[in-house]
């Protein structure tokens, strides 16, 4: 048996940092949307309602039938959550004068209610909503409130059911942390068993059960994802394993011969694959970014399956998708935000199936594992690297020149970050989650260099600061670093005249520009 909280997703943009509030705690999750609740899933201890960009009184929001799990489990609802518990069991909930968002403080809060235990009086929340609670439904309490909002959080008399207008799952809600936790162990009574060495055990033994003596093919791309896969894989089946890395031509500077020379002690059976040739006649001319991501998961699959061809007895293609991955590219309100290239899905004719050991990792969970593996940590703490690679980072069509051009530039970029130690002596690089360069192709702007005009494109820098990257802000580089980078960029690559840092962070941009 493994424990199991689920989330219930009705869209809420937090959704998935309640998940790894949750997984903090050594606890499994699972995110589902709203209407598909596992009825019959023993193994669920307690359920959590997201919040949701919609109204209760909207003709779209979402709608669950409620009886399924109230009563049965333990239940909070945040946010729209509480706000849904309300109206359908007869409270009320309309429109506010003003949208309560931001900052707001408990003025009351009944601290011997297991859900608010070791909570203090003033302790600050998160709220981000536009309707409130005006009634709650017969049974209920509250049991929290602020200055403007009577009815912060409420409890059932007679069931195991709580719920809260604010978000504890943010990090402005200074006790979220422990509301949680008083939640997922007191409450719904999580034995934290959730770890890298029980994901260890139990995965391999997993994997030799599915696997049995077939062999496998895995897509490595250097990055941690696709290493932590690939060992845990060669933990389970051994030689069973061939590992392919292909070369699309956007790697980064020297990218593919590091990457090969990476595995080398690991045990690893890796075929290099240059493809790149296909890659770019295929994304001539393309500049959407939506069609770019799934051409190159086309060629890619492509590739695969003429190397499968190859391997006369090869049954499974390995992945190395982590949570994120599936979460961002699937939307419950029918909207993708973006495409993954490992997601989705296989072509029948490549005959293979498909076998993702990580799939319910978040990114810091993958690393955790491959500590625990005993995997170098010069592996383990690369940045992530988009599978489409710079192909993402290159705005307009890909050509190999501006290809070049942006290696150049991200090369200088990243090197200068593995070399800048800061002043508590930690490496920069080790600061950041995800740095790279990204080149304007489709801009260009006046520049002046020995005293000629010149009319080039800008490369903006981007760093950010996460722990999954499923929310992330912008990192304050320091300025001497940032002005030695723009000074060896702008002189050393030809065709850049200017350097912009981008300050925006994940929502409302995401990590990649596209």
């Amino acid at each position: 048996m493994q424990q199991k909280i689920i989330i219930l997703d009705f869209g809420s943009q937090t959704t998935q940092l309640i998940g790894r509030r949750v997984r903090e705690l050594d606890t499994f999750c699972e995110i589902l949307p709203y209407n598909k609740f596992p009825a019959d899933d023993p193994d669920v201890i307690g359920v959590i309602l997201s919040g949701s960009p919609f109204s209760v009184h909207d003709p779209k929001a979402f709608q669950v039938d409620l009886t399924q799990f109230v009563g049965r489990v333990p239940v909070l609802g945040i946010c729209y959550g509480a706000q849904y518990i309300a109206h359908t069991g007869g409270g009320c909930v309309e429109h506010a004068d003003s949208r309560e968002y931001g900052r707001a403080h408990l003025t009351t809060v009944d601290t011997a209610n297991p859900l608010f235990r070791g909570f203090e009086t003033g302790s600050q929340v998160w709220m981000s909503h536009g309707d409130t609670i005006t009634a709650l439904p017969a049974g209920c309490h509250t049991i929290a409130s602020t200055a403007d909002v009577q009815f912060a959080a409420y409890a059932s008399d007679t069931q195991p059911l709580w719920a809260v207008q604010f978000h504890p799952e943010v990090y402005h809600s200074l006790q979220g942390k422990q509301l949680l936790k008083n939640f997922v162990i007191d409450i719904c009574g999580s034995k934290q068993q959730w770890s890298p060495a029980s994901f260890v055990e139990s995965t391999v033994a997993q994997l030799k059960q599915q696997l049995g003596n077939d062999r496998v093919i895995l897509g490595l791309s250097g990055g941690v994802d696709s290493s932590v896969c690939a060992v845990l894989l060669n933990r389970a089946i051994g030689d069973r394993l061939t590992c392919i890395f292909v070369d699309h031509g956007m790697l980064r500077k020297n990218e593919f011969q590091k990457v090969m020379d990476a595995y080398q002690g690991l045990g690893l059976n890796v075929i290099g694959v240059d493809a790149s040739d296909k890659f770019f006649a295929d994304l001539a001319g393309v500049t959407d970014p939506e069609q770019k991501r799934k051409i190159i998961g086309r060629d890619f699959v492509e590739v695969f399956n003429a190397e499968a061809h190859k391997i006369t007895d090869a049954r499974w293609l390995a992945q190395g998708t982590i949570y994120p991955d599936r979460i961002e590219s699937l939307s419950i309100t029918g909207m993708t935000i973006k495409s993954h290239h490992n997601v989705g899905g296989l072509p029948k004719e490549m005959h293979l199936q498909l076998c993702e050991p990580l799939q319910w990792l978040f990114k810091d969970e993958v690393r955790r594992v491959g500590y625990q593996l005993g995997m170098p940590e010069r592996l383990i703490k690369r940045h992530p690297f988009p599978g489409p690679g710079l192909a993402v980072r290159i705005l307009g069509d890909i050509t190999r020149e501006r290809v070049r051009t942006l290696q150049e530039a991200d090369d200088i970029y990243i090197e200068s970050m593995l070399n800048y130690i800061c002043d508590d002596g930690e490496c920069l690089y080790d600061k950041v989650w995800q740095a790279g360069a990204v080149l304007l192709s489709t801009v260009r702007s006046v520049g002046v260099m020995g005293d000629e005009r010149t009319y080039e494109h800008p490369v903006a820098l981007r760093a950010v600061t996460s722990t999954d990257a499923m929310t992330a802000d912008w990192a304050h580089l320091p300025y001497d670093f940032m002005a030695r980078v723009s000074n060896e960029i702008i002189n050393k690559v030809r065709g850049v005249n200017r350097v912009c840092y981008d300050i925006s962070s994940k929502p409302p941009a995401t990590i990649e520009w596209e």
